[in-house]
């Protein structure tokens, strides 16, 4: 069932995407090149170190916004198919207030709970 509140979660979602692609682009754009500047060789480490923590922070937040983006285009691809707001486990629907708060939810609250407890 269509609904005027499913079109605005729809243009909800279809936005989110815009967005998250805008911000991978973004963090790919920001990685450092592999040019080193050459800095005084007594903080040579902590400079190093500190590269490498901003590398692997980058990293993980590209992850977590490549992953964020997957769970948006699942859902939208859920509208295309007619199935959107229906839990991907049970089969039964997804309570409203759920996807008022999370559009991209693929699950109920019960599932998403028994996964989540059961990994």
């Amino acid at each position: 069932m269509k609904t005027a509140n499913h079109k605005l979660m729809k243009l909800h979602l279809e936005d989110d995407r815009k967005r998250l692609e805008e911000q991978l682009e973004q963090l790919k754009a920001s990685r450092p090149t592999e040019n080193r500047r050459e800095g005084s060789p007594f903080g040579k480490r902590e400079e190093e170190a500190t590269e490498t923590a901003d590398l692997e922070n980058r990293m993980a937040l590209e992850h977590r916004t490549r992953e964020q983006l997957a769970e948006v285009e699942r859902a939208l691809d859920k509208f295309d198919k007619g199935t959107y707001g229906t839990c991907e486990i049970c089969g039964k629907p997804i309570n409203p207030e759920r996807l008022e708060a999370l559009p991209q939810a693929l699950y109920c609250m019960e599932c998403n709970a028994n996964k989540a407890k059961n990994g």
